[in-house]
């Protein structure tokens, strides 16, 4: 059975860091993407970082590039997003969730975490 756990979530002032884990287990994930998205209230959820496992190739939304900085522990089966300088508007759930290389949608997903920032 596929899961991926998330955890790291919490309460941050504005310009403070934190570092999201999200625990993979039940199949290998070598061909496949790994993606951080998240939900704010009332909004739809957006995609934020992905990271093609085999590769450690990585991709941003504009809005985080150069913050945060999503990474992958093969050993530890776990993908990380560092995030840093956080504002007000990154609060939000925050989903890890997995898709193959030549698929378009995400099939599974964590249960989130919830990051919220102080202004």
């Amino acid at each position: 059975q596929v899961q991926l756990v998330e955890s790291g979530g919490g309460l941050v002032q504005a310009g403070g860091s934190l570092r999201l884990s999200c625990a993979v287990s039940g199949r290998t994930f070598s061909t496949y993407f790994m993606g951080w998205f998240r939900q704010a209230p009332g909004k739809e959820r957006e995609f934020v970082a992905s990271i093609y496992w085999s590769t450690g190739d990585t991709y941003y939304v504009e809005s985080v590039e150069g913050r945060f900085t999503i990474s992958r522990d093969n050993a530890k089966n776990t993908v990380y997003l560092l995030m840093n300088n956080l504002k007000p508007e990154d609060t939000a759930v925050y989903y890890c969730a997995a898709r193959k290389v030549l698929s378009s949608n995400y099939d599974y997903w964590g249960q989130g975490t919830q990051v919220t920032v102080s202004s």
